[in-house]
């Protein structure tokens, strides 16, 4: 019986220098998953959330029923990727993703394609906020800039933009 293909998620080069080893692999080092509390507007970093075990995560089955899981705490995740250039380091990626969670009933709801496309984008450096709420925009702003202004200052436009 074949594995077949396989990815491995490691941290620092994936390549380490030699073209053969670890060839397919993907780097998550400069990846950080953002949540935003809707009802208490909060924002934070959960690294479990880069394997779909951040803490509003876990206890709960996930369905693509949304009814099922009413009643709960809805969060955005925002997929956070950075990236040095010659000026240092900056913003490069940041998408967003729905998931509503509901602890009492042990459900919660997303739709695991869009949390990985989401991922994806923003490992390769698009910009994609459209599903995050207006008001919940200034909320993610003030978290990028108070976590580090400089990195944020050199963020390309269409990031800024899409803040405003």
């Amino acid at each position: 019986m074949s594995q077949g293909f396989q990815f491995n998620i490691i941290k620092n080069d994936p390549l380490g220098g030699h073209k053969g080893t670890n060839a397919g692999s993907i780097s998550l080092e400069n990846v950080a998953p953002v949540f935003i509390d809707v009802a208490n507007e909060d924002v934070f970093i959960d690294m479990g959330g880069l394997h779909a075990r951040a803490e509003v995560e876990q206890r709960v089955k996930w369905v693509a029923d949304k009814e099922a899981a009413s009643g709960g705490l809805e969060y955005y995740l925002v997929w956070v990727t950075t990236e040095r250039g010659p000026e240092g380091p900056y913003y490069a990626g940041v998408t967003c993703c729905y998931m509503l969670v509901n602890k009492e009933k042990k459900r919660g709801y997303k739709l695991m394609h869009e949390h990985v496309n989401a991922m994806d984008q923003s490992m390769k450096h698009q910009i994609n906020l459209e599903n995050l709420p207006k008001r919940l925009k200034p909320l993610l702003k003030t978290f990028l800039i108070d976590h580090d202004e400089e990195m944020y200052e050199r963020a390309s436009h269409e990031l800024k933009q899409a803040l405003n």
